[in-house]
C-alpha cells in the first residue's frame, strides 16, 4: 500500500480540531474526513467515524496494523505540517510587504 496523495482540505485554529485531510491510496482510493486532532501532548490522527444508535462514535475507515496506523500518521501529519509551515510563511511575506508600504 502507498499513500499516493495527501489533501490539506480545511485548517483550523480553534479548539482541539486543527485540519480536516483526505488521503489517496494507491493513485484509487480516497478517504476524506480524515481529522488532525490537537491532543494533550501532541498531534495524532482521528480516521473518519459516524455515531451509532448508542451514541458512540465508530470509524467507517482505519487502519489494520500498528504499521499502517504509523504510516498514515507519519503521511499526514507530514503533509499538515509543510501546509502550516507554507501558510506561516506567507503571512510573513505578507506582513513584510505591508510595512515596507508603510
Amino acid at each position: 500500500m502507498e499513500i499516493t496523495d495527501v489533501k490539506i482540505r480545511r485548517i483550523m485554529s480553534e479548539g482541539r480540531l486543527r485540519a480536516v485531510v483526505s488521503v489517496t491510496i494507491d493513485d484509487m482510493l480516497a478517504v476524506h474526513d480524515i481529522k488532525v486532532v490537537q491532543g494533550n501532548e501532541r498531534l495524532f490522527v482521528a480516521m473518519p467515524s459516524h455515531k451509532d444508535e448508542n451514541g458512540i462514535f465508530r470509524d467507517i475507515v482505519h487502519p489494520i496494523s500498528p504499521a499502517s496506523r504509523k504510516l498514515f500518521e507519519e503521511c499526514i501529519l507530514e503533509a499538515y505540517d509543510k501546509q502550516i509551515a507554507m501558510l506561516e510563511a506567507e503571512e510573513a511575506e505578507k506582513s513584510a510587504e505591508e510595512a515596507a508600504e508603510a
